[in-house]
């Protein structure tokens, strides 16, 4: 099959996921869509909000739905790396066998990453960036597609460690939930307290989505759709001569080569969802915020003024 028929047929494939998905999750359809950016760009994506906005749900509709393998992990202080991972056990015939963890699958939601301590957030973020993992001594292949959805609370940080600023830079998109709004929530009510359970169709399989995810990754983009990525990254970079007055004033540090990478696979995929086979700078701006927000740091000054970093990013945009 042809790139340009890959493209289409995803187009039509991609709009009845959507569906589905919306006959489960009300609202939150610029989430979803974000969501589903990272999974067919083979990223992985953080998710920040206050509990009880339906993350779990809305992670395992969208895995039934594209037909992966999904697991939880509760990331708690005493949860140790072999957890997720796995180890090594003795069994009966006193033989070294390796027991695989919850980080097998296809999608895996890391609950309140930030509960858990440095050791043990590395280990799960040496999977997303290897796709393997290494325990003793021995390498194991992760399923492919391979997507972790981590989650955080923005509200309660006592008792949490806060992922550094390197390891932030792993997840492709930093994703606000919101809450829904008041139709919306009367329709999650409504929804949610009866007994009618929905029956999710897969739309996709593993295949599917891998064929996919290398489509778009062949997908061409014109010089100055690529210059253009590249200068706004710079443009977020307070030391740059290019750098936005407001950047300089408000911003310590800068995003990096891999924010510049990262915008123009989402911008492929985000063109390839509309139908288009090249992205434009559209495109660009459309997941510009959400792969920046979480690698420019603000300095003090923005904070003691409360200027939010989405305030900078539309500046920039």
């Amino acid at each position: 099959m042809s790139e340009t028929k890959v493209i289409d047929n995803f187009v039509e494939k991609y709009n009845q996921l959507k569906t589905e998905i919306g006959g489960v999750i009300i609202g939150q359809d610029a989430v979803v869509s974000e969501i589903l950016i990272s999974v067919f760009s083979g990223g992985h994506a953080l998710l920040i909000g206050v509990p009880g906005l339906g993350k779990t749900l809305m992670v395992n509709t969208i895995a039934t739905c594209l037909g992966l393998d999904f697991k939880r992990v509760q990331f708690t202080p005493d949860l140790m790396p072999s957890d997720i991972l796995g180890a090594e056990i003795l069994d009966e015939s006193r033989q070294f066998k390796f027991l695989r963890g919850p980080v097998f699958a296809n999608i895996v939601l890391a609950d309140e990453i930030n509960r858990t301590p440095p050791k043990t957030q590395s280990a799960l973020l040496e999977a997303m960036q290897e796709k393997s993992v290494t325990v003793a001594g021995h390498t194991y292949k992760l399923p492919k597609p391979y997507f972790v959805l981590a989650t955080q609370n923005p509200i309660e940080q006592e008792g949490t460690y806060p992922l550094p600023e390197a390891q932030l830079d792993r997840f492709m998109f930093a994703i606000n939930l919101s809450y829904p709004s008041f139709q919306e929530e009367v329709d999650v009510v409504k929804s949610t307290t009866n007994n009618f359970i929905p029956q999710l169709k897969s739309i996709f399989n593993s295949e599917e989505i891998s064929a996919v995810q290398q489509v778009i990754r062949s997908m061409p983009v014109a010089d100055n759709v690529i210059e253009y990525a590249v200068k706004l990254v710079s443009k977020t970079r307070p030391l740059e001569t290019s750098a936005a007055e407001i950047v300089k004033k408000y911003i310590e540090w800068g995003a990096g080569p891999r924010a510049s990478q990262n915008l123009i696979l989402a911008a492929k995929t985000h063109a390839a969802t509309k139908g288009k086979y090249s992205p434009d700078i559209e495109d660009i701006q459309a997941v510009t915020e959400s792969i920046l927000r979480h690698r420019v740091v603000r300095n003090y000054k923005a904070v003691a003024e409360g200027v939010d970093i989405n305030k900078i990013l539309k500046e920039l945009v």
